[in-house]
């Protein structure tokens, strides 16, 4: 286990994330880029564990959404299978979780602060904290994709599955954007990650 977490996640977090996967007997997976998840939890039929987890080389990334899906696994087993996935007990529990990696050793300095802001009322993903986002988006390989938030209003842009949408007006936390082959509105997410397309 702490051979492949080399690959993943921060040098100096390995011993103790295999200590906490060890103590629960978690299956760990790691997939193929999801769009609409980068991890989720699951307990198996057999009754074990297992955490599934999008590769990425962005080792921040990895290790954000790892605690993340280790923190639904603890507060489920302290405190029940009624709590909500992302309620109260979760973000207890992912604070904890989270409190002793937020050092040096594990993450760059640049990325402290935003982290320490964030893990104050953590959201129910990385991608719907804007500032947390943008911060570890400097850690992604460049791929040529922006965040929709980036874009100008009436800008082109494509996403995963081809499809194609001009951004319109900010809608409370969300960008009304309508899709060219359509004329459909659809609501995204500031996050949103997609390649820009140079208008007609």
């Amino acid at each position: 286990m702490h051979t492949l977490l080399t690959k993943y996640i921060p040098e100096a977090s390995i011993p103790a994330v295999v200590h906490l996967l060890e103590s629960f007997r978690v299956k760990l997976k790691i997939v193929n880029v999801r769009v609409t998840r980068h991890g989720d939890y699951r307990l198996l039929p057999s009754g074990q564990h297992q955490i599934t987890i999008n590769f990425t080389q962005n080792k921040y990334r990895f290790f954000v959404t790892l605690i993340h899906e280790i923190a639904h696994l603890v507060a489920f087993e302290k405190y029940g299978r009624k709590i909500l996935p992302h309620g109260s007990e979760w973000k207890k529990t992912f604070q904890q979780l989270m409190l002793p990696f937020l050092n040096p050793q594990v993450f760059p300095n640049e990325l402290l602060p935003v982290l320490a802001q964030h893990f104050k009322n953590p959201k129910a993903s990385s991608d719907t904290d804007i500032k947390l986002a943008l911060a570890l988006k400097q850690y992604d390989i460049p791929n040529g994709k922006s965040l929709i938030f980036e874009l100008q209003e009436g800008d082109l842009f494509q996403i995963h599955n081809g499809r194609v949408f001009q951004k319109g007006p900010k809608r409370i936390k969300r960008f009304e954007c309508i899709e060219i082959s359509t004329g459909k509105r659809y609501l995204f997410n500031h996050n949103a990650e997609v390649d820009p397309l140079k208008n007609q």
